[in-house]
């Protein structure tokens, strides 16, 4: 058993993975039947883990080979080229000398740019640079899906980040040309913008439009987390008051990372033979909020002038539904509403706030409770 069974880090095993049977049961299902998805929450709710958590189901762990890319920092085609070739190959290098040598013989044009450790393990060693021609090697890479030994599926992370490329709407017909033809491959499509996603593939003006199965991810229910909490208390030899899963939950509107980051440290807080209380959560917050000052402080002094006093607005309101108009300008003693959606445009850029149904909130929730100490 783990020190600590409020996972923090990413995915480990089902046995620190909190519930979502039921979703974990529809995309296996749907993806072993030839079915493409788009996965939809926002970020932190656990979309990531839930696809690990998928991908090591029996009948898809024996079956396929499973590749998970995280697009979120890539801008470039040739960036996302990048990405998708490191994760495949990385994910191949545990399957054995056959399937790694498979895929390096398929990427003709960068087989030289890829490196050999003492141990003759190969590693990912390409530069933007070396992607000389992006159409060739994305064939080279769909090529190797297609005529993999073992059917493939793969999840692309934050998928809406094609959008922010150079000329995104070739980008989108390409890749759903590839797609269309690679019939060994699955795909999940997770994003977390909502209002993007939905128009990459609602919208019939658009190449991937009802090309996919689409799953909205809710929170974890607020039952189900208590029932995760309390037995990995109990099996520690600690006791959880109910009513602090409640508390938090409802403070942290059930976003999985912060239940997980706040119920790691009130573990921690929590001595064998002792009893969780809802005084504690008070502590456990400062001490997270603590951790983190320098990172923020840093945060906030680089933001520009403009775009720091509308986060500051953002904070002190919570969610803002009317940004440009006149009570909240007012309110805050902004310049003008121009200079509103101008700042706003920077910090959604940025991931500095966020934007759902046209509400917009700060994204980090702990950056919000740290400057609200302050305000």
């Amino acid at each position: 058993m783990r020190n600590n069974p409020f996972i923090t880090n990413g995915y480990t095993s089902p046995e620190y993975f909190c519930d979502r049977q039921r979703e974990t049961e529809a995309i296996t299902r749907i993806l072993t039947n030839g079915n493409n998805i788009a996965l939809i929450s926002p970020r932190r709710i656990g979309k990531t883990d839930l696809l690990h958590h998928c991908f090591t189901q029996p009948e898809i762990q024996k079956e396929y080979h499973t590749f998970i890319i995280d697009i979120y920092p890539t801008n470039s085609m040739c960036e996302f080229i990048n990405v998708f070739g490191k994760a495949v190959l990385d994910e191949l290098k545990s399957k054995g000398r056959k399937a790694w040598t498979n895929f390096i013989q398929a990427v003709s044009s960068l087989r030289p740019e890829i490196t050999y450790d003492a141990a003759g393990q190969p590693s990912w060693s390409v530069s933007i640079g070396s992607i000389t021609n992006p159409v060739t090697t994305l064939d080279e890479i769909f090529d190797y899906l297609n005529h993999a030994e073992k059917p493939c599926l793969v999840a692309i992370d934050e998928f809406q980040q094609i959008t922010r490329y150079a000329d995104s709407t070739n980008v989108e017909a390409m890749l759903r040309t590839y797609i269309q033809r690679c019939g060994n491959a699955n795909f999940v499509f997770s994003g977390s913008q909502r209002h993007l996603m939905g128009a990459m593939f609602t919208s019939p003006a658009r190449p991937f439009y009802q090309s996919v199965n689409i799953i909205n991810l809710p929170p974890i229910s607020l039952e189900k987390y208590t029932e995760f909490a309390t037995r990995h208390f109990e099996a520690a030899g600690k006791e959880l008051d109910s009513e602090v899963v409640r508390t938090v939950y409802e403070q942290f509107d059930g976003i999985t990372a912060y239940l997980q980051r706040i119920m790691n440290m009130l573990f921690t807080l929590t001595a064998a033979g002792e009893k969780c209380t809802v005084s504690m959560i008070d502590t456990a917050i400062s001490d997270l909020l603590d951790f983190s000052s320098d990172t923020y402080e840093s945060l906030l002094y680089q933001m520009p002038e403009k775009q720091k006093e509308v986060f500051v607005a953002i904070v002190a309101e919570g969610n803002v539904k009317n940004i440009s108009g006149s009570t909240f300008v007012k309110k805050h003693k902004l310049t003008s509403a121009s200079s509103v959606l101008s700042a706003v445009k920077g910090l959604l850029e940025k991931d500095f706030i966020t934007q759902e149904r046209n509400v917009y909130s700060v994204y980090d929730k702990f950056f919000a409770l740290w400057l609200k100490r302050g305000i």
